[in-house]
């Protein structure tokens, strides 16, 4: 999975989607698993990088995770693996 390409993401965890004007606040987890997302790194490696960096139980965070990318992809944020 990947971020769209045409989003701008600030260093503060702002985000702008200039094909729909849309635009929203991430909170620092969320702004460092985009980043993560954005690098390439698979779900695996971004559930070992969380967990080991903050105190979250490997099973919590895979929920919020799922949560956050189900979010995404109804906001239209991430483009196919192959776009």
């Amino acid at each position: 999975m990947k971020i769209k390409k045409s989003l701008a993401i600030s260093e503060t965890g702002f985000v702008f989607d200039p094909s729909t004007g849309d635009s929203y606040t991430l909170n620092p987890t969320a702004l460092e698993i985009i980043q993560l997302l954005k690098k390439d790194h698979s779900p695996e490696q971004i559930s070992e990088i969380i967990t080991q960096k903050y105190d979250v139980d490997e099973s919590a965070f895979e929920r919020y995770f799922y949560d956050f990318i189900g979010m995404l992809r109804q906001m239209q944020l991430v483009a196919l693996d192959d776009e």
